[in-house]
């Protein structure tokens, strides 16, 4: 019913201050250079000065026999900086690249060899060194394998692997909703390997089917657990490379209500760490486990009243600091998404940041000076700024960002939080790009600087009868007479798994109009509601339990009557888009409220709530067996009677986030109720509906000429 990981995101990853995040920057040992590709090419570049040394050329990474370098979608040094293991060939898993090949180049001796080269091409996943340097260790068809670097020899570490048993990665969901895909991690004295296993084996099969690439149609299953259906079960082993045998921690519970998104060693290697979360995702416990005997021992426990997110204070879990002894961990416990520093056995727990404040990223733990890094935005939800403050809890809240910059800061910081690339930006298209020295703020080097601003979005807050105050952007026409009355577009998203609102340059636009939308006479406006991701508090947040499709969908038919009162708004001409979640808030406004809403457009909607994934939708909304009443409430399809108003519903059949079938039920029942309609449907398009030639443009176009037909642009 969303998602962060399809179209909405992508729109979002264009953005100018996060564009940078997709160049593969590595820092180095000594935290004062970093290694990044430049042309196909490994470079290092040493600070503040930026010193360039070209580490690889194209010929030390062109293999025997092949006339061509290896295109590196991404690489990783060794601990001693001597190897470079380079991913290459990758293919599409689901959502991303993560399947393909490695090869590993040593520096010293200026060799290049592939890495698991007996698998099938393009097969390997999530291949590391071994903390010593002497193996790898890979997935491949659901198998760990270990090769020795010395003698080339591959072992295979499980062989029990299928399409349905999963080792060492994740199933569909899993990869969908905890964004799970690594699924191994190798032990600090490099001689066992903690693993994943999902057992998707009595997940149902949801059937897609393909009429377009043979002349017989055929179908294409998916392992696919929706709401209410049993999720796969889930273990965590502990496989001795010596012996290859493999010891299951024996974490309480049936395997089959429970999920286990996160798992880590701890520093000494001693344990293994990880979290469960019960089957509605409201109670977490964290277990220390003994990769001997795998005896576990509870250390840490929290339950909701809603839900618990899963929350990381670094890439695979949790910091660790004090040598071992304590590790940080993120909580809403309090009313806001704060840090706690808790003590290995659990006993003892630091509040680290405090006040009425989101942290709404952790960018860097610096323990030498005592202070944690993190973004934040205490006084405006839809800015951010970098902060810091004392690890041991006692310190002020500092603001780092410079007061000047008013909008959205991005941080690329050094781990020892000395240097930083920063980018900034403001939806007055303001923007800056350099790198700065932390401690001294001063910019070391200058990338981009425009602070002269251009444009015409405004940032506006609405407050509706119901004494809820929404944030929001606004573009008007161009140019635009205050006499007269303009139609309006919306823009919804609404949902938990993404905001549509943020003071950045790039967030306010209608990206499918193909055209000049503020020249056509439209104004332009998208609103975060009750239940969207933003840093306002977990009431704001949580507020939507149980409440998809009800509390948002008021939020903002309760938010457009108010702007329906400003005197240049066309009542008469108002119209509301989206995609995924934003899809289903646009079937809920254009049903609900067909006194306000007379044209909407859905894009790869869910118009029945009880036909989503049951990670993503019962922790949202409960277990549809325990309590079906808000599913069935907040459902598009059970007010698809209501339709008065123009709509088209666009879906491509190959999407197997937001299924078609679900497209296919609405149209039913808008047929029973005698409701007119129009549809698309793109053949074997994905969820992000952007596969095949000429499909992006085929949809603007479509998405414009609806728009122009039903709700004309222009002041009248």
């Amino acid at each position: 019913m969303k998602k962060t990981i399809t179209l909405f995101f992508c729109l979002i990853l264009t953005l100018f201050f996060l564009k940078a995040d997709a160049q593969k920057l590595k820092w180095a040992a000594n935290n004062n250079s970093y290694y990044t590709i430049e042309k196909g090419e490994i470079i290092q570049y040493e600070l503040p000065n930026f010193t360039r040394t070209k580490i690889t050329d194209a010929k030390q990474l062109t293999a025997k026999g092949s006339n061509n370098a290896l295109e590196i979608k991404d690489f990783e040094f060794s601990n001693n900086e001597k190897l470079i293991l380079i991913y290459t060939n990758s293919k599409k898993v689901w959502r991303l690249e993560t399947r393909g090949d490695y090869w590993l180049f040593n520096r010293e001796t200026n060799e290049l060899h592939q890495i698991g080269k007996s698998r099938p091409e393009s097969s390997l996943m999530f291949a590391k060194l071994s903390p010593d340097n002497n193996s790898i260790t890979y997935v491949s068809k659901h198998n760990l394998y270990v090769e020795d670097l010395n003698s080339g020899k591959e072992t295979a570490l499980t062989v029990d692997g299928t399409d349905r048993l999963i080792n060492g990665t994740f199933d569909w969901a899993y990869e969908e909703e905890f964004n799970c895909r690594d699924g191994f991690r190798w032990s600090p004295d490099g001689k066992s390997i903690a693993f994943w296993q999902i057992d998707a084996t009595k997940i149902k099969n949801f059937l897609m089917i393909n009429n377009t690439d043979s002349i017989y149609s055929y179908t294409i299953p998916v392992e696919y657990p929706k709401a209410g259906e049993d999720p796969s079960a889930c273990k965590v082993g502990v496989v001795n490379i010596a012996t290859q045998q493999t010891t299951w921690m024996k974490v309480p519970g049936d395997s089959k209500q429970h999920y286990i998104p996160l798992m880590q060693w701890i520093p000494d290697g001693s344990s293994i760490l990880l979290e469960q979360l019960n089957r509605k995702q409201n109670e977490a416990k964290l277990f220390l486990c003994d990769p001997k005997n795998g005896e576990v021992n509870q250390i840490y426990s929290e339950k909701n009243n809603s839900w618990i997110d899963v929350l990381t204070t670094e890439n695979e879990g949790w910091k660790w600091i004090n040598n071992g002894k304590e590790f940080l961990s993120l909580s809403e416990k309090d009313g806001w998404k704060h840090l706690y520093r808790i003590s290995k056995n659990g006993k003892t727990e630091t509040l680290v940041t405090n006040g009425k404040y989101d942290v709404i990223d952790i960018k860097a733990v610096d323990e030498k000076s005592g202070f944690v890094y993190f973004l934040a935005s205490p006084e405006n939800a839809t800015q951010q700024y970098l902060y810091k403050t004392a690890l041991n809890g006692k310190g002020k809240l500092i603001k780092v960002s410079p007061a000047a910059e008013i909008g959205t800061h991005t941080y690329r910081l050094s781990p020892d939080a000395k240097y930083a690339e920063h980018r900034f930006s403001n939806h007055k298209n303001q923007k800056i790009s350099e790198w700065i020295n932390i401690s001294t703020q001063k910019t070391i080097k200058e990338n981009d600087r425009n602070m002269t601003g251009s444009g015409n979005v405004e940032m506006i807050q609405i407050t509706t009868a119901d004494n809820v105050t929404l944030d929001g952007w606004m573009i008007k026409p161009t140019p635009f007479d205050s006499s007269k009355k303009y139609p309006v577009l919306f823009y919804v998203y609404t949902e938990p798994a993404g905001a549509t609102v943020k003071d950045a340059a790039g967030y306010a636009e209608t990206f499918l109009y193909n055209g000049d939308i503020a020249a056509d006479g439209y104004i332009q406006i998208s609103l975060d509601g009750r239940g969207t991701p933003v840093p306002k508090g977990t009431e704001w947040r949580k507020s939507i339990y149980q409440n998809v499709g009800i509390i948002n969908t008021r939020d903002q038919a309760m938010a457009a009557k108010e702007i329906l009162k400003w005197p240049f708004v066309d009542k008469d001409r108002i119209a509301v888009w989206g995609w995924s979640g934003g899809g289903s808030t646009t079937l809920n406004l254009l049903f609900q409220y067909p006194e306000i809403y007379k044209t909407g457009i859905a894009i790869a909607a869910v118009p029945n709530q009880l036909l989503y994934d049951n990670i993503y939708q019962e922790r949202y909304m409960g277990l549809p067996q325990e309590n079906k009443e808000p599913f069935i409430k907040g459902s598009p399809i059970t007010y698809a009677n209501k339709l008065q108003g123009n709509l088209l519903l666009i879906h491509g059949t190959g999407d197997d986030n937001v299924h078609y079938q679900g497209a296919e039920m609405l149209i039913n029942e808008l047929v029973k109720n005698g409701k007119q309609f129009q549809m698309m449907t793109y053949p074997n398009r994905t969820h992000s509906i952007d596969e095949g030639e000429g499909t992006t443009a085929h949809l603007s176009q479509l998405f414009t000429q609806y728009l122009k037909e039903h709700c004309p642009g222009g002041g009248r």
